[in-house]
């Protein structure tokens, strides 16, 4: 298939997470055909979906360049908003519409055309992979992160990975992720005693210091940032009482916040500052306290080494533009690879990801194939 077909043909996979609905059997009959050596891992964990994810594989040995990407895609929402099916892609304007168009189909088709292109036409040495999950926009507990311990049990070793996530703005060949912040999350439940707000004095309202406490952790300034990072930000994402009366004290009270953070800081760093200030209005008090924490990514950053620049010089021949390397956004599934190999992330234009009527240029998905083909000719001439 050429690129916008095989983009269609995706795109035509209702893959919501985790159900693949064909996705993954339609991209390994079309690797299949190139000559890639396919593999399925179902993995499974407790409370959460079966996830099925493919691995492809075209030659051996180093050095060894991977694509990673997710076929899984969010829920389209409230269908009657959308202009169109999300699941029967349309080509109109210029631009094709359908869930998974940005995020990230599109660059799947892309590098699948592209390597196939530069398979038939060149005699290189080393290895050729494709490391595709059904979770990434969902828990990704049984994706990419298990595929890559299983493929690194048995001895597969991956040098270099570009993940196909939309990295653009708005004009393709703007942005080159090079690294990620990482992601931590915590839950602060603040118990007291529930009565009558008419006798306060018979009461312990929890709110009153978890107020206090969120004030607190508001006005903490985490750092300024970095050359490479943008400063690390605390934002309250939740807040909660268990009771709903109005005329009622609760007996609990939570709050759940999110730190995206950088390169200053890590797990343990955080939940001092965080664990510092509950304890300040809690530890000789009678209130009781409970702080979860839940650190889904750490922080990341990539050398700018010739790999880096190698990718910036296909990007800004093809687009005639200047790529900012940069490690703005949310988190990705580079997070799993940098633990493995050297990792960058280029895509489409992010802008449309996750909406009603999700939408790329096709000039773009033609000029993403031609990007990732100069990427695999330079890679494998310059590495090899």
């Amino acid at each position: 298939m050429k690129v916008l077909e095989l983009t269609k043909s995706l795109i035509s996979c209702p893959s919501i997470t985790p159900k693949n609905e064909g996705v993954l059997d339609l991209l390994e009959k079309e690797l299949s055909e190139i000559g890639f050596i396919c593999h399925r891992y179902l993995f499974s964990d407790n409370n959460t979906p079966d996830v099925d994810n493919l691995f492809a594989k075209f030659g051996n040995g180093s050095p060894h360049l991977c694509f990673g990407g997710h076929t899984d895609v969010v829920p389209v929402g409230d269908l009657d908003s959308w202009s169109f099916d999300p699941f029967k892609p349309i080509e109109q304007d210029g631009r094709i519409y359908g869930r998974g168009a940005s995020d990230m189909k599109s660059a799947i088709g892309a590098f699948v055309c592209a390597a196939r292109n530069f398979i038939k036409n060149s005699n290189f040495k080393g290895t050729i992979s494709l490391l595709i999950t059904n979770d990434e926009e969902g828990p990704a507990i049984n994706g990419t992160k298990k595929v890559l311990e299983k493929l690194y049990s048995e001895g597969e070793k991956i040098d270099s990975c570009i993940v196909g996530e939309p990295t653009c703005p708005n004009t393709l060949g703007e942005m080159i992720k090079i690294g990620r912040r990482g992601s931590l999350t915590s839950k602060i439940t603040i118990s007291g005693k529930q009565g009558h707000v008419a006798y306060p004095q018979w009461t312990l309202n929890p709110i009153n210091p978890l107020t206090k406490i969120l004030s607190d952790i508001c006005n903490i300034k985490l750092d300024s940032g970095t050359d490479d990072f943008p400063p690390s930000n605390i934002e309250i994402v939740k807040v909660s009482s268990s009771e709903g009366a109005s005329n009622v004290v609760p007996q609990s009270a939570t709050a759940q916040l999110n730190v995206r953070y950088n390169i200053n800081h890590n797990k343990e760093s955080l939940t001092k500052i965080f664990d510092d200030v509950v304890k300040k209005y809690t530890c000789d008090s009678e209130y009781d306290f409970e702080i979860d924490y839940n650190n889904s990514a750490e922080p990341f950053l990539t050398e700018k080494n010739d790999f880096i620049k190698m990718i910036k010089s296909s990007v800004d021949e093809v687009t005639g533009l200047d790529a900012k390397l940069t490690t703005t956004g949310g988190t990705s599934d580079a997070r799993f690879f940098k633990d493995y190999c050297e990792v960058a992330e280029f895509g489409l234009i992010g802008e449309t990801a996750h909406q009603v009527d999700e939408n790329v240029q096709i000039s773009d998905i033609e000029n993403l194939e031609k990007i990732y083909g100069s990427i695999l000719t330079k890679y494998f001439t310059q590495i090899s």
